[in-house]
């Protein structure tokens, strides 16, 4: 694989206003109430700078074609890996925002699967008020998987102060792939994601899943985070039970989601004031 050196420090700058519809739309979606917030919940961030394409400008697996403001990586299959954000300052719905975006690492390792390529992004994003929410965002990228991707397992049933199930269907995956603009197959195409990426059915989103498990932790507490870091660990499939856990300790929680036996996702939720 190339040296990618040269792609490190590579920015880019993109404007957007956080149109109320879409936040409240995915407040709906998930069934955590009437969506009348007046400021951006954690994480909806996520729901804006859409990184839209014209049919030419997206690869084979519907993510944007590379090589543009993230690197030519040659491994087919690219997967959201993990991240850690700071929450500064609230957002109010209706504003504008812009958010610069740097590639901070590029880095090739090995593993059980063949040689893996994991790239950090660090966004800023900025309100009227300044700099609100600062994130570093893993990607990695893998080889083409040669057989069914395995989706169980008999992790440890770790003691948690909290237990909520969802069942992620269809539905609400197709729902969250067009708030995003998330063109990735996996999380639509069923056909696709069993013959070509090897999963046994649709593909949960981890930004979804990462949604779900800090709105919970904040409902829980009753106060919206200060911090959040979090790490894919397993796929999870649609149409199986998800279960949502927690353990509280003082100003932090210990968050995951388990499937079939499996830890899916892990976090860690902190309240602390950030300076």
């Amino acid at each position: 694989m190339s040296d990618w050196d040269s792609w490190i420090g590579r920015s880019e700058v993109r404007h957007d206003t956080l149109e109320p519809a879409r936040s409240q739309a995915l407040t709906i979606a998930l069934g955590f109430g009437s969506g009348n917030e007046d400021h951006l919940p954690s994480l909806h961030h996520w729901l804006y700078f859409w990184d839209v394409r014209p049919p030419a400008g997206l690869g084979a697996d519907g993510h944007p074609a590379r090589g543009d403001f993230l690197p030519p990586i040659p491994l087919p299959r690219r997967m959201w890996a993990g991240g850690r954000l700071r929450f500064l300052a609230p957002l109010k719905l209706g504003t504008p925002v812009h958010k610069t975006s740097t590639i901070l690492s590029i880095s090739q390792k090995s593993g059980r699967s063949g040689e893996l390529c994991f790239v950090t992004v660090g966004h800023q994003l900025f309100g009227a008020d300044g700099l609100a929410i600062e994130e570093e965002q893993d990607l990695v990228y893998r080889p083409a998987a040669s057989a069914t991707v395995s989706v169980s397992g008999d992790d440890s049933e770790a003691a948690h102060d909290w237990d909520t199930g969802i069942l992620p269907d269809p539905v609400l995956l197709f729902r969250y792939s067009a708030l995003t603009m998330n063109g990735h197959r996996i999380h639509y195409d069923a056909p696709y994601a069993a013959s070509v990426e090897h999963y046994p059915g649709l593909v949960v989103q981890g930004p979804l899943q990462a949604t779900l498990l800090l709105t919970e932790a904040e409902r829980r507490r009753g106060l919206a985070a200060t911090t959040f870091a979090f790490r894919g660990k397993a796929p999870a499939i649609e149409g199986r039970p998800l279960h949502l856990r927690g353990k509280q300790a003082d100003a932090r929680a210990e968050v995951w989601a388990q499937q079939a036996g499996q830890t899916t996702m892990t976090a860690e939720v902190g309240w602390e004031v950030c300076s």
